[in-house]
């Protein structure tokens, strides 16, 4: 007999009882749901059952505590009294766990008498990447079930782990093949009468570990997280377990919760989950746009990127052909994929099976109007030159069949051009991937003039198919992401000349927590491909230009802004301090000591600037469009919530006074306050206030 409560539904089968999460579509512990619980416990201790099984509806057990309830007034029950009732049953509580157990999910999960899983569930605590410690026990009961390290291990870096792992390492008992709820129950029932040690209670995981063990696999942990302060707290709230008794271990991680939780680095790393989530939502696009259905993706060039966009669909399922101009090319091409793949599964990331599924999804082609005649979608990824984009789009629109989108993965050009060779505007899209294009997460879709809500639609949800985080944004010169990062250019070369070095300036962005600094990157993507750039726009950099005329184009020759040994080791060049202050000399610019701080305002203001004016003239939706587009596509740490929500953190009004102190003294006419940024300062507002 099954009795509904909304959002925790209570069905009764003898001497067990199962209480089911029911809070689609990821069953977050809501107030409601806590209640539910509680409600749902207190029944089922009243009416004598022995068991109690907890399982989740929908598509898995729990994602976690409801974060839009952080910073609000705590509300009754907490999971801490939830998990006291649990604790204390006179029976045996029982989670079935499918999909994912995830933070407060997982914690819920660990309070209980007992663990089983479907075979393909999945557990873990990501807190960390949201800035915060796991903060109901779940620091402290897991590595009382599985030991400190292996705690540490799933807790510091936030990734959850298989059943079939999980099992092994203790964190469950049992793996339930077929229905979940059935097996629940019957195991449950089975285990009626048999005493299980609640994790609380549990010490033999914990006795005599040593703390100079546990220190170097923390050290080895906290390696990648340069910066960030999250792992550093799960750690100590980890360390706790095996220091203090567990209700005063409970008390440091409430405490570390609380101090991070409400930390601008927590702030940020939320900005971005949930900004994750609204990219997806465009303003404007009609109820009744669908998505055209892909069966089949054409990449129009087997290059670099071109292999690297075939490559995501084949690993997401999708068939793919790759289309060039020769066999040589193509061979080329599909080996560069084979090899990739190949490294994968050299290091265990990739089992050999799905190597070879991918690989069969993956074809090639030097047949483009037969080839293009069979797709679904035509991705073009050659040479990033207008004249030569214009001239595949006019055969692709004579090849493809009437309908099907046709989208470019231009960086800077101009999709509204592009598509002005075709017949069928309405369906040329711009699909911008971030090199490695089977790496990096981040596609800039580019609506143009007259881009449909279809293509639109398809651009998105075949995006979101192969695995990345689609971002809609408007046409025009570099889009987003490398707009933005142009106008740092000019300050880049007026303080090389004014005073810094180029490891001055990486420092300063690396202390900032990027992974590289604007100088290393161009020497990794290659000084020659912005020169180029800069001679199609008329533009000069006197320091870049005189580098690039000596041959230096970066790593792949060997030097740019610094010198490379064979292992690519970056190391400062004296030729490149005399080229500058040569430059420097010529231009009668004097030279100075320039501190860390006005480094990082005259890198990260132009870029504000910026972002301002693209939203401005609507090219982005909402401010949080752009943070994304940084994190996702140009390795801006998540902990630092992007370049707007820096701003913000600055305070509008003092952005807008340096913003016009550097435009000044610099005489940089892009550092003029933008109208935008002149309201917003004015009215006391900020970028997170203007919603979309």
């Amino acid at each position: 007999m099954a009795q509904d409560a909304s959002f925790v539904q209570h069905d009764k089968q003898g001497e067990v009882h199962v209480l089911r999460l029911a809070n689609p579509p990821v069953n977050t512990l809501r107030t409601e749901i806590r209640a539910g619980l509680l409600d749902g416990l207190n029944a089922a201790k009243a009416a004598g059952a022995k068991a109690v099984v907890l399982i989740g509806t929908g598509r898995m057990y729990s994602a976690g505590a409801e974060m839009t309830e952080f910073g609000k007034p705590r509300v009754a029950p907490s999971l801490t009294e939830v998990f006291d009732a649990i604790e204390g049953y006179p029976g045996i509580v029982v989670s079935a766990i499918h999909g994912s157990a995830l933070g407060g999910g997982l914690e819920l999960a660990l309070a209980c008498h007992a663990r089983v899983a479907a075979p393909t569930a999945q557990v873990g605590l990501p807190e960390v990447k949201r800035g915060f410690v796991p903060g109901a026990g779940g620091t402290q009961r897991l590595p009382r079930m599985i030991g400190p390290e292996e705690a540490a291990k799933i807790i510091v870096s936030g990734d959850p782990i298989p059943a079939a792992k999980a099992l092994k390492l203790g964190v469950i008992d049992a793996i339930i093949e077929g229905d979940l709820e059935a097996g629940a129950v019957a195991w449950a029932k089975a285990n009626i009468g048999k005493t299980f040690t609640l994790a609380r209670n549990r010490t033999d995981k914990i006795e005599g570990q040593d703390p100079a063990a546990y220190d170097a696999v923390i050290a080895g942990l906290l390696k990648r997280s340069r910066g960030q302060e999250s792992p550093k707290g799960c750690a100590e709230a980890v360390r706790a377990s095996f220091t203090m008794p567990f209700d005063k271990g409970l008390e440091k991680e409430r405490e570390l919760f609380q101090s991070l939780v409400s930390g601008e680095q927590s702030k940020a790393l939320r900005h971005i989950f949930f900004g994750e989530r609204e990219v997806l939502r465009i303003p404007g696009q009609p109820a009744d746009a669908k998505s055209l259905p892909i069966e089949r993706l054409v990449v129009i060039g087997g290059g670099t990127m071109g292999g690297g966009i075939a490559m995501s669909a084949a690993n997401n399922g999708v068939p793919v052909t790759i289309v060039e101009t020769s066999e040589e090319a193509l061979q080329k091409g599909l080996a560069r994929c084979h090899a990739n793949w190949e490294r994968t599964v050299s290091t265990g990331r990739l089992s050999q099976a799905d190597y070879e599924k991918r690989k069969a999804l993956l074809t090639g082609s030097t047949d483009f109007e037969g080839t293009v005649a069979k797709a679904d979608l035509v991705i073009e990824a050659v040479f990033e030159n207008m004249d030569v984009k214009k001239e595949v789009f006019a055969r692709l629109d004579k090849a493809a069949r009437p309908g099907v989108p046709l989208a470019s993965n231009t960086s800077t050009l101009s999709i509204d051009e592009i598509a002005s060779a075709t017949s069928r505007p309405e369906l040329v899209v711009g699909m911008h991937f971030f090199s490695p294009a089977n790496v990096m997460r981040l596609l800039e879709n580019v609506r143009g003039a007259k881009s449909s809500p279809a293509v639109i639609a398809t651009a998105t949800e075949f995006g979101k198919r192969i695995g990345k985080l689609p971002v809609l944004v408007g046409n025009c010169d570099g889009f987003v992401g490398n707009r933005m990062t142009g106008k740092r250019g000019p300050q880049v070369e007026k303080l090389l000349l004014e005073g810094c070095l180029p490891a001055d300036i990486d420092k300063v962005m690396e202390g900032y927590g990027m992974a590289m600094g604007p100088l290393a990157v161009g020497d990794l993507a290659g000084l020659d491909i912005g020169a180029a750039v800069r001679k199609a726009r008329g533009t000069v950099a006197p320091v870049a230009d005189a580098i690039v005329a000596l041959g230096r184009f970066g790593q792949k020759t060997g030097k740019g802004w610094y010198m490379y040994d064979e292992k690519r080791t970056r190391m400062p060049d004296p030729e490149v301090e005399r080229i500058i202050l040569d430059v420097a000399e010529k231009m009668q610019v004097r030279r100075r000591k320039i501190e860390p701080q006005e480094i990082l305002e005259r890198l990260m203001l132009p870029m504000v600037n910026e972002g301002s004016r693209i939203l401005e003239e609507g090219v982005a939706y909402r401010p949080i469009d752009i943070d994304v587009i940084f994190v996702n596509g140009f390795g801006w740490p998540a902990w630092r919530g992007g370049p707007m929500f820096w701003a913000d953190t600055q305070g509008l009004k003092n952005v807008r006074d340096k913003l016009a102190h550097y435009a000044e003294v610099t005489g940089d006419a892009n550092l003029k306050p933008t109208a935008l940024i002149e309201k917003l300062a004015a009215e006391g507002g900020s970028f997170a206030s203007m919603g979309a």
